[in-house]
């Protein structure tokens, strides 16, 4: 096969998203080729795809079977169920995955499912873990109902937290309260979240007056993790306050960083175990195939769902 169907960048069509036709991927030695079933959207790849220049293949979650395993004999067999995760390019019928970004699924874990996992789930897992123990001590999400602070929220009660959500629309209460949230903060100011706190770890995402705000609800000791800005990147904050708190820090995440030291397999194969015994749900908002690409990416631009995006590749 020298010839594959691929989602690229095509500014002539709406949406800037398109199938196409592109060079079939050829693996390095480390790499297995994945018949990819399901693809997940982030808001990340989809933002850069609005100016990327044509032709860029973008894409970062895939689920599906190995079709070649690697030459070097690492990772999964022929006909492994897997999920995994590349940089760009995982949108396509046939991609090429390093086995090191590469994790089995149990049996009753579906291609939707785990699609839902690599970019989102690994994001709130090293997020968690940032806060070393977090039994029994508060931990703060913001953006809860997000993909990323869905997984945050479930993850944080496993390890014995108590979980505030920041929401910004009351719809989500059932949501996020379903997911695992203690107490919820509903609204654009998370000043009220103070009755609840101070926190050991904020998960956070908003950036803005939002963070400035995290930044003075922090306890001793606590850290903020931010890895995202939706709410604006200027950030006003009371410095005297945050220094005298004592031992705070503000931990900037970029999850593609975070695998240089725990490779994406080691995380995903965690989670997957969480999603087996029912203890980590993922939250699918929208299935469609991925013919709908441009206008499902568009949704969630417009930030018409909370959860995550699941397309199915179809023949």
């Amino acid at each position: 096969m020298s010839k594959i169907r691929a989602v690229i960048v095509d500014p002539n069509v709406p949406g800037r998203l398109a199938l196409s036709e592109v060079a079939a991927p050829k693996p390095a030695l480390d790499e297995a080729l994945v018949r990819v079933e399901a693809i997940s959207l982030n808001r990340g790849e989809v933002k850069r795809s609005t100016s990327a220049e044509a032709g860029w293949q973008p894409g970062w979650d895939l689920a599906g079977i190995v079709e070649t395993p690697a030459a070097d004999g690492s990772g999964a067999p022929w006909g492994a169920r897997v999920v995994g995760l590349r940089r760009a390019g995982a949108w396509a019928e046939l991609v090429s995955v390093s086995t090191n970004a590469l994790a089995e699924l149990p049996p009753s874990v579906s291609f939707a499912q785990a699609a839902t996992l690599p970019v989102a789930g690994l994001t709130a897992y090293h997020a968690v873990l940032k806060g070393g123990s977090v039994l029994g001590r508060p931990v703060l999400v913001t953006g809860a109902s997000g993909g990323v602070g869905y997984f945050a929220i479930q993850l944080a009660r496993l390890s014995g937290a108590q979980v505030t959500a920041h929401i910004r629309q009351p719809g989500y209460k059932t949501l996020v309260t379903e997911a695992g949230a203690r107490s919820l903060v509903i609204g654009e100011d998370l000043s009220p979240a103070k009755e609840y706190g101070p926190y050991h770890l904020i998960v956070e995402s908003v950036g803005g007056k939002t963070l400035g705000i995290a930044l003075s609800l922090l306890a001793q000791d606590g850290k903020a993790v931010l890895y995202g800005v939706s709410g604006g990147a200027e950030v006003t904050f009371n410095a005297a306050e945050f220094f005298g708190t004592g031992g705070v820090s503000l931990y900037g995440l970029r999850l593609f960083d975070e695998l240089r030291f725990e490779s994406a397999a080691i995380g995903l194969k965690r989670l997957l175990t969480l999603v087996e015994a029912g203890q980590l749900r993922p939250h699918i908002d929208v299935e469609a195939s991925w013919t709908q690409i441009a206008d499902v990416a568009q949704q969630l631009l417009d930030r018409r769902f909370p959860g995550k995006a699941v397309l199915h590749i179809s023949n």
